[in-house]
């Protein structure tokens, strides 16, 4: 991220009155509390020709309460910078009030070093972008929760899944340690599953068609899968509560998922 990016961000926080936050906890009380998500495709809204191509944020919804809704602001192909870069995080905090959640993932593409519009180092760049997401947040009365990559389908020889993220989910994590920060680690958490489903059936869960072989994004099996381990997440680090969410132990049918018509 460029010096002046980051001088404009500073400044934007700065202009927060410092009242907007102390009155967060009464605001937040008289209406819904919305939970937003910053993330790339993973997470991201698709639409009719994508189908059945589906992001584990258009799942999120069927697990919580409908007094917790869901902004997903998640895109295809960005980094914590590149989402940055495009002005993403700002229309969130636009729009983001005291009480509400801002859930964070990113990797997939920060990893992509060919590419500098994306690319970010995970000890160094890329903590210094999700910084700016935890700050952002804080600002105006909302919560920040960090929520490491979810894995791709990778399996070695010997039919054992493979972890692709390299050192982007430790330094989430480190991160979230030091800015105590709640951590989602849906890294470790698909791995485990795609390990416990093995080689052939995890198949089922992610965007393999006649056509194409996608081990990186998700049908709607992969997606309600990857959303209720978000929603076991939240419950657990005590980021909601059990009346918050819903249907956690249910099946779910893919039927639920709908693909609109993108808009131009």
């Amino acid at each position: 991220m460029s010096i002046s990016r980051r001088q404009v961000t500073a400044a934007a926080l700065a202009a927060v009155p410092a009242a907007f936050a102390a009155t967060g906890t009464a605001q937040a009380a008289s209406r819904h509390r919305t939970l937003y998500i910053a993330g790339d495709s993973t997470a991201a809204q698709k639409y009719a020709d994508a189908a059945p191509e589906t992001g584990w944020g258009m799942a999120l919804p069927f697990f919580l309460h409908k007094d917790r809704p869901v902004a997903n602001h998640a895109v295809n192909g960005r980094s914590s910078k590149s989402f940055l870069d495009e002005g993403r995080l700002d229309v969130i905090l636009a729009a983001i009030r005291p009480g509400d959640f801002l859930l964070v993932q990113f990797g997939h593409n920060d990893e992509k070093s060919a590419d500098p519009t994306r690319y970010t180092e995970p000890w160094t760049t890329y903590q210094d972008c999700l910084r700016l997401y935890l700050d952002g947040a804080r600002a105006r009365g909302a919560r920040p929760v960090l929520a490491t990559s979810v894995e791709r389908r990778k399996f070695d020889a010997d039919g054992n899944a493979v972890p692709t993220h390299g050192d982007y989910p430790a330094a989430m994590r480190a991160l979230a340690e030091e800015e105590g920060v709640a951590l989602l680690d849906i890294q470790a958490l698909s791995l485990a599953l795609w390990q416990r489903l093995g080689p052939e059936e995890t198949k089922t869960y992610f965007n393999w068609t006649a056509t194409e072989q996608d081990n990186t994004h998700f049908n709607p099996p992969g997606a309600i899968a990857v959303a209720r381990l978000v929603a076991q997440e939240l419950l657990r680090t005590r980021v909601l509560r059990p009346q918050d969410v819903c249907r956690i132990d249910d099946e779910i049918p893919t039927s639920w998922i709908t693909w609109p018509e993108a808009t131009a």
